[in-house]
């Protein structure tokens, strides 16, 4: 680009005065610019709500974040990302790239417009901060810009890290020290412990990105050059944390009827009450992203997915939990229940169907069947069915309509690898012999697997996707208490 512009000035000298910056800045012809000028000099804060929508694409981008992890992965319509099968051409790649400068470019808009010192500088410093920190996890060093773009400009060049790095400190620790915005909030909005929170989370990654070496990878050795960062985020995330006990259970944490609890302290916040436009298409597809396909959720009552079941239980996920362990329950959804189906050949929904667990109390439950009930691996056959027998005994006949989960596919299943053991349930509500599946066989096809609930929402209708109005937590008090560890861990103390 360089290259031709400096012919192109050549050429131009010698047929006229004219300089070659001048030519190459073009008359704005319209006033459209101008009128957006003026307008946001007058109402700065019309950008507060357009900064934090544009963070929200960090919350639900689950392809870069999550897939490959320990919890789930992809078993259809793999784009490389599963299996770290990726380059810069990898159109998720681009568009998280893409989409994070234009969240920061918000954020700086909104600082410019607002003032840095102004408590809207001070939330617009916050946000641009976080999308850094996301795009420093994905690509490393990056260009740092802290102005608002308003032109064609493309020379950019990547600043060092540790430029990166002192830059996003300096600028989150400027806004906490100036103690303008709220101690706490839990409806979404910047506060002083979130920006704790992720100082501690900015200054635990720089403690690993500048100052730990590797000297074995496949045994994991490293050699921990300097501690400042590790020490500096110990400090600020007992900040954040303030003397503030875990006190919730891990059901609680994530009970979609606890939202904006005391543990949540920075999340993207969705609204189907004052949402403005279709409640059907306005929200976020994160509820039916983690799951098995269980067919057309129209007919059977059963929660959508896009992609046909993209992503799936992994089998280490199978295996993480021993009994007693809260967080089972509290992650998948064990219980599937049946969805009678009105005289239109469609499911109901809400107090039928995957909902009902939600909806519904357990006297009400009673008289429903279940279309599945998934154990983890450490249960035995006898055990399940003596769950079954004590807890069941009502639940268990098979649904024979043939538009929800018909005597071929209702089951109970522990879920193990290699294989699963799978329990029919039979039409008079007895039970079936067991038999075994491999887990590879078990959860490819449409029935095969557990969903994760964590953004599980009761109010959806019966939809695929974009139903979702849960908020989403991205910096919570017991990921800070983890933080806290590792960094007093790495700082040796």
């Amino acid at each position: 680009m360089k290259l031709y512009k400096y012919l192109g000035c050549a050429a131009l000298a010698s047929l006229s005065l004219t300089s070659c910056s001048d030519f190459l800045d073009p008359d704005n012809k319209s006033t459209g610019n101008d009128n957006a000028d003026v307008y946001l000099s007058a109402h700065p804060e019309t950008l507060r709500p357009v900064a934090y929508d544009a963070i929200k694409f960090f919350a639900t981008h689950i392809d870069l974040h999550e897939e490959a992890t320990d919890l789930f992965f992809v078993t259809s319509a793999a784009d490389g990302l599963g299996d770290f099968q990726i380059n810069p051409e990898n159109g998720t790649v681009l568009s998280y790239y893409t989409e994070a400068y234009k969240a920061i470019n918000y954020a700086n808009c909104m600082i410019q417009y607002n003032g840095a010192d102004s408590k809207l500088g001070h939330e617009g410093r916050f946000l641009r901060s976080l999308g850094y920190y996301y795009l420093i996890q994905q690509f490393g060093s990056v260009p740092y810009v802290t102005h608002f773009i308003q032109d064609s400009s493309r020379d950019y060049p990547r600043t060092p890290l540790d430029e990166m790095y002192a830059g996003i400190i300096s600028d989150l620790t400027e806004v906490y020290n100036a103690g303008i915005l709220p101690q706490t909030n839990h409806e979404g909005e910047a506060s002083l412990q979130a920006v704790a929170a992720l100082l501690a989370k900015v200054e635990l990654s720089a403690g690993w990105d500048l100052d730990v070496e590797a000297t074995d990878y496949v045994a994991g050795t490293y050699n921990v050059k300097k501690r400042d960062h590790f020490v500096n985020a110990a400090a600020w995330a007992e900040k954040a944390i303030g003397g503030q006990a875990l006190t919730m259970s891990f059901a609680q944490k994530w009970s979609p009827f606890n939202e904006g609890n005391a543990e949540d302290i920075f999340s993207m916040q969705w609204d189907r009450a004052g949402f403005p436009g279709d409640v059907a298409t306005g929200g976020s597809s994160m509820m039916n992203q983690y799951m098995s396909y269980f067919g057309n959720c129209v007919i059977i009552g059963q929660k959508g997915t896009p992609s046909g079941g993209k992503h799936r239980q992994s089998y280490k996920a199978m295996r993480l939990w021993g009994p007693g362990d809260e967080r089972y329950d509290g992650t998948f959804m064990t219980e599937y229940w049946n969805a009678p189906v009105d005289a239109a050949k469609n499911a109901l929904w809400g107090k039928e169907g995957y909902l009902a667990f939600y909806n519904c109390t357990r006297e009400e439950l009673a008289d429903k069947n279940l279309a599945f009930k998934f154990y983890p691996a450490y249960y035995t056959e006898a055990e399940v069915r003596q769950d079954l027998a004590t807890n069941y005994a009502n639940n268990t006949h098979s649904f024979t309509s043939g538009y929800g989960i018909s005597s071929e596919v209702a089951k109970a299943v522990i879920l193990d690898y290699p294989a699963v053991t799978l329990i029919p349930f039979n039409l008079d509500g007895s039970l079936g012999a067991a038999s075994q599946q491999a887990t590879a066989d078990f959860i490819a096809p449409a029935y095969g697997g557990v969903c994760v609930r964590k953004y599980d929402d009761p109010n959806a209708e019966n939809v695929t996707r974009d139903q979702t109005y849960r908020d989403i937590p991205m910096l919570h008090l017991s990921e800070i208490y983890i933080v806290a560890a590792e960094a007093y861990y790495m700082s040796d103390k």
